[in-house]
């Protein structure tokens, strides 16, 4: 048995008013092929290009392992010369993944390879954000702090990318005062022995090739999944629900303080309470021992 996941739709192109009426209202996610194809990037990004532009860049480096009690909200775990990084890459695989990396602040003339899409949306255009990942790495299922509207544009191989709308939380294995669900969770090839509440969950699920473009709607969890080395750039909108912006505010003023607060204070006590918590109250909310 696996996990309920429908493919997500897949087009070659939206107008404004297409992407708003089938996507953006009803927020539902999208595959767009080859959406870059008009930007220089589209010709220009690979892996090669960036460690030409950017080889003497210190990264910051995210891996899988558990996390520290006593660090704070999304501390990285290492530190490479993106040169470096990227020879690493291509040599073997590795869990070392660069996560929400600013363009404009580490390159700023990358901005003169794309362009933001005209949907009838404002983008944060001060944060366009960088992900870069080797073969088999991935990110845990989780959602952005900030619920962004994202428009999740792929480099240089092939990911997989797994999402669930807000609707399936209590399928999920959330954990408390978090954007996370349980790190144990394989999304790509879940135990649903182990974690039963999954088979009630319904998502989407696609592969991501160069030039491609995934809407993600605003709140959305995402599991993303490098079948190859690669890398993705992500733009984004605030949300536009009230109740999505109110989340937001909440996370990043109350939630991600009181988190860095807890772990200082209570450190793997408190981590070791939200593992099992999780676990308890997704079996509570699904009938299950």
């Amino acid at each position: 048995m696996s996990m309920n996941l429908q493919k997500i739709e897949t087009t070659t192109d939206l107008t404004k008013e297409e992407f708003i009426e089938k996507y953006f209202i009803p927020q539902k996610p999208v595959v767009i092929k080859n959406a870059s194809k008009n930007w220089p990037a589209n010709q220009k990004w690979d892996l090669n290009f960036m460690k030409e532009i950017a080889g003497d860049k210190v990264v910051p480096l995210y891996d899988n392992r558990p996390i520290d009690p006593k660090s704070k909200f999304n501390s990285p775990h290492a530190e490479m010369k993106m040169s470096d990084y990227i020879d690493l890459l291509k040599k073997e695989p590795t869990e070392y993944r660069i996560f929400l990396w600013n363009i404009l602040k580490a390159v700023p003339e990358l901005q003169n390879d794309f362009k933001y899409p005209d949907y009838g949306l404002t983008f944060l255009k001060s944060i366009p954000t960088l992900f870069f990942g080797g073969t088999n790495s991935f990110t845990f299922m989780h959602y952005d702090i900030d619920l962004a509207n994202i428009f999740h544009y792929h480099f240089d191989g092939k990911k997989q990318c797994i999402l669930f709308d807000q609707n399936q939380n209590n399928y999920l294995y959330k954990v408390p005062n978090s954007l996370l669900t349980l790190r144990d969770i394989d999304f790509s090839n879940p135990n649903l022995e182990k974690w039963p509440a999954l088979k009630n969950a319904s998502g989407y699920i696609t592969d991501l090739e160069h030039g491609d473009m995934l809407y993600i709607p605003e709140g959305y969890w995402h599991y993303m999944k490098y079948i190859t080395p690669g890398f993705s750039m992500s733009l984004r909108t605030i949300p536009k629900k009230p109740k999505n912006l109110a989340k937001a505010v909440y996370n990043i003023v109350v939630m991600r303080n009181i988190e860095n607060l807890m772990r200082k204070t209570l450190g793997e006590k408190w981590m070791n309470w939200k593992y099992k918590k999780a676990i308890s109250d997704t079996h509570k909310l699904n009938n299950l021992a």
